[in-house]
């Protein structure tokens, strides 16, 4: 049982999943779902379709480069079973796929790090464009701070008048009861 690459995305393929196209020349194209394999009738470039590996990989938005990618390569040379190489393998095969994602995980970091200062970038030119537009918003914006700030004291001042009310009764209703004793 052997999980392939789809052909156009490179989605794995499960087995009894998807669909194979045999060309003339015996060559096999197996497709992930119908999709893909209307992509490839279309004679699309894999490449050019955003949603594809091939995409993500051309524009530097997933490593194209990395020693992991050997492990996944294809071997068609039969092993004989042993129990003690399959358990190795499979340690071999979890710890290369740790390996893999911390990799993938600091690739994306350090590509977002120069995003984010680009999006800054862009932000403040965008502002400085359309000044016109913010200068109402914000004065509207300040009044409206100011009304909020007023409530909230308006409510602090009355809870502390409510509070000031209510320690001068509990101390008189105290001061009546340690008479009667």
């Amino acid at each position: 049982m052997r999980i392939e690459k789809c052909y156009f995305c490179s989605s794995p393929c499960y087995p009894g999943h998807g669909l194979v196209f045999v060309r003339n020349d015996s060559k096999q194209f197996r497709f992930c779902r119908s999709k893909c394999h209307r992509n490839f009738n279309k004679k699309r470039n894999p490449r050019k379709v955003a949603w594809t590996k091939a995409y993500r990989k051309t524009r530097g938005k997933e490593m194209a480069v990395d020693s992991t990618f050997e492990f996944e390569k294809r071997r068609n040379r039969p092993v004989k079973y042993d129990r003690d190489l399959m358990g190795k393998t499979i340690l071999a095969m979890q710890r290369v796929q740790e390996i893999k994602s911390k990799r993938e995980e600091r690739f994306h970091s350090n590509r977002m790090k120069d995003a984010k200062v680009e999006k800054k970038q862009q932000a403040r030119v965008e502002i400085e464009k359309s000044i016109e537009l913010l200068a109402p918003a914000v004065a509207k914006r300040e009044e409206v701070m100011r009304t909020v700030v007023d409530k909230a004291r308006e409510r602090i001042a009355a809870r502390k008048k409510q509070g000031g009310q209510k320690i001068a009764t509990s101390t008189a209703a105290a001061g009546g009861e340690g008479m009667e004793e």
